[in-house]
């Protein structure tokens, strides 16, 4: 082996992001690689990322992971999309669906002419996913092998239980070396790279790379090798959140989708695992202020949980910067989770830019120092690419919106639109998103998802559209389909709680 082989990976940071990346870098590395994570006894996880897409499934699967065993640790629920309410216009009837099964197939012009043409919601004429959601049924049966599914589909969990259970997985399966400490300086080397974190009871660590997973503090990426941020808030504006876990009452329903609602100053997310609610008031400061917020949050859990115990309930305070690193991979450090980057909780972005970096990571070991900076710039173009993406389709929900308040008519002005989506509005007047909108592998919001918003939000289809017979029929055959699954597929409780069963069947008396 060379002697610039790369044999040694130190992970700064816990939680999901760096869990989630000891483990899936020790399960798929090309070669055996020493994988230690220093983890400060002293910083709590932020435990509020419940939200996956579908790639999370594959991750699991990658890991070694079973289906029901990572429900069962995680307390997860299945997610099969995101419900947007008054969104629109503000008015009680205001909703629509984001789910996680595409389109049908065929020419996106004439399935658009047939969904004119029989009217509805959008989503539930192109999906039945949209059937499923509404009657909060799971996406796949006992009886199926893991990871699959009747439709496209996604999990809600508790974020410290998953972060726990990773940690665990990697130290126990995969021999990764955790230690509990204080990092108190970064040694770096004569080439603008790191060569050791010095830690408070442990000493030096060395490693060839190191993955910055410390949150917004970048230590790493940020601290010591000065990587710029790009502020994006000029066009996202949300920057505090408050959030509360609410018990639930046993046999509740757990919705089969985040449901997020919009009100004067940014919006509420709710999330419903199967003991409890995860619910948060996301706002922008320069628009309402701490109180107000709370009182926002309280009155959405007391319109939703009449039985909830408000004076028991003390909203965790979030803060947050807007924006991504300008590089996320410096020399020999790679950002990953809220050290690269955070766009608002909108469409639960987070979890799944720390899977594409993982990934992309993988497929993409640098086994030699040397190829580092090729390989760095390559990761650096496809995060900005991504980054700015995301930027755009949170975006997209905010100005189509047509609700009458000071925050909401802020989104809409010019000036904090990007250039590429607002050129992408004008040509969407003539022709539907498409894949030349959006031509990249594994791209995060490909065309399908920017169709479900812009017509889920009432934005005109273009003119002259002809449905033809096969557009047709390809959407009665989602509406066949649709009532064949509302008649064969559990509701999530009764999914859920048969798994519960099953465990405890097989546990020693």
């Amino acid at each position: 082996m060379s002697d610039s082989q790369v044999r040694s990976v130190v992970v700064l940071g816990g939680g999901t992001a760096g869990w989630l990346s000891a483990a899936y870098l020790a399960a798929q590395a090309k070669y055996p690689l020493s994988i230690t994570v220093i983890e400060a006894p002293d910083i709590p996880t932020v435990g509020v990322g419940e939200g996956t897409w579908p790639t999370m499934r594959a991750t699991l699967a990658a890991i070694g992971i079973g289906e029901s065993e990572f429900m069962l640790a995680c307390d997860a629920s299945f997610k099969q999309g995101s419900r947007f309410d008054r969104w629109c216009d503000g008015s009680p009837g205001d909703s629509y669906l984001h789910p996680f099964t595409a389109p049908p197939e065929g020419v996106t012009r004439e399935l658009l002419g047939a969904w004119q043409q029989m009217g509805g919601a959008f989503a539930a004429a192109m999906t039945p996913q949209a059937t499923v959601c509404a009657e909060a049924l799971a996406p796949r049966q006992a009886g199926m092998p893991d990871f699959a599914g009747a439709l496209n589909y996604a999990y809600h969990f508790d974020a410290g239980k998953f972060a726990a259970m990773l940690a665990r997985m990697a130290v126990e399966r995969f021999g990764v070396r955790h230690l509990s400490d204080r990092v108190v300086a970064v040694e770096g080397g004569d080439d603008g790279t790191i060569r050791a974190l010095r830690t408070e009871h442990n000493g030096s660590i060395a490693g060839d790379l190191f993955l910055d997973c410390s949150g917004q503090a970048a230590l790493l990426i940020g601290g010591h090798l000065g990587s710029g941020w790009i502020d994006r808030s000029d066009v996202c504006f949300n920057d505090r959140a408050l959030a509360v876990q609410v018990p639930t009452p046993a046999g509740s329903a757990i919705a089969s989708q985040t449901v997020g609602t919009a009100h004067r100053a940014g919006w509420i997310w709710d999330i419903a695992l199967p003991e409890r609610r995860g619910i948060g008031c996301v706002y922008a400061s320069r628009f309402m202020d701490d109180g107000a917020a709370r009182d926002v949050l309280l009155d959405y859990v007391a319109a939703q949980l009449p039985d909830a115990d408000l004076a028991g309930l003390e909203p965790r305070c979030l803060a947050f910067p807007t924006g991504y690193r300008e590089r996320l991979w410096q020399g020999n450090c790679i950002a990953i989770g809220q050290s690269a980057g955070f766009i608002e909780p909108l469409e639960a972005s987070a979890i799944v830019m720390i899977e594409l970096s993982l990934r992309a990571l993988v497929e993409n070991f640098p086994q030699r120092r040397e190829t580092m900076p090729l390989l760095a710039e390559r990761f650096n173009s496809l995060f900005h690419y991504r980054w700015e993406r995301i930027v755009e389709f949170l975006k997209l929900h905010y100005v189509l919106s047509r609700r009458d308040e000071p925050y909401w008519h802020a989104h809409r002005d010019p000036q904090t639109i990007p250039p590429r989506l607002a050129a992408l509005l004008q040509l969407w007047r003539d022709q539907p998103p498409s894949f030349w909108d959006f031509p990249h592998i594994d791209e995060v919001f490909p065309a399908a998802s920017q169709q479900f918003v812009l017509y889920g939000m009432g934005h005109a289809p273009p003119a002259g559209l002809a449905p033809g017979a096969e557009a047709g029929a390809r959407l009665a055959e989602v509406a066949r389909k649709a009532r064949v699954l509302a008649s064969s597929l559990p509701v999530n409780r009764a999914y859920l709680d048969q798994l519960r069963a099953a465990a405890a069947a097989k546990e020693p008396a």
